[in-house]
């Protein structure tokens, strides 16, 4: 078991962004928890199912908002405080160098279409699932991809079980796409196929934009 802290790679700005998008889960989660429906309302009403995209229906007797819309909304809707956790650590932690390098714009652009390519991912894979999935993993995984194409040599803070050691981020991040891999089939309501497409387009993505503008050199925090 393993869990990122902190890097030591130093941003040359204020990640407005990526401040912005972890406030915007936050806000959404709270507003899920506080409403009067409760979480699992909202889940229901704003997660992707996969069924509906496939077969182009809405399914009766839930509170449903239009199926493609799901593929956005699913984005900033988590099922439990831990999940929501998790998420926005992994994001606060690699994401705030991805917009320093890709610019504000051009960082959420990225962030949603890794997310919507991750929908689809588990959209394909589970084509015929009524259940919704939800969560920001899958932009968050494609910013996982794009941090390991930028900044393999940097290094991770990471708990593994009982110690702190840094871990350079091409070993911590491709043991956690080949976890990804071997979970494949376990189920255990986690979308792994929605966290493989979306690292694997964030890969694709960034490397695109990377022959155009190689990143700078990499200085870690003194």
């Amino acid at each position: 078991m393993f869990l990122p802290l902190k890097d030591d790679n130093p941003t040359s700005r204020i990640p407005v962004f990526t401040l912005l998008l972890i406030a915007v889960n936050v806000g959404v989660f709270f507003y899920q928890a506080l409403s009067s429906q409760g979480l699992e309302f909202h889940v229901v009403r704003m997660g992707v199912i996969p069924y509906e995209l496939t077969h182009f229906t809405t399914l009766r007797g839930l509170p449903r908002l239009a199926p493609p819309l799901t593929l956005l909304t699913s984005m900033f809707v988590h099922g439990s405080l831990f999940h929501l956790l998790g998420n926005m650590l992994y994001l606060w932690i690699f994401g705030n160098n991805i917009e320093d390098y890709l610019g504000k714009v051009r960082f959420v652009l990225f962030y949603l279409l890794a997310g919507l390519g991750a929908s689809a991912a588990h959209v394909i894979f589970h084509p015929n699932s009524q259940s919704p999935m939800v969560g920001a993993s899958g932009a968050i995984a494609g910013v996982l991809g794009a941090y390991l194409v930028l900044y393999p040599g940097a290094r991770v803070l990471t708990l593994v079980l009982f110690w702190i050691v840094p871990v350079p981020a091409a070993i911590l991040l491709m043991l956690w796409f080949f976890g990804q891999v071997m979970n494949v089939g376990l189920g255990g309501g986690v979308a792994w196929f929605a966290h493989i497409g979306g690292f694997l387009i964030g890969v694709l993505l960034i490397s695109r934009s990377r022959r155009k503008r190689p990143p700078g050199p990499y200085v870690p925090r003194s």
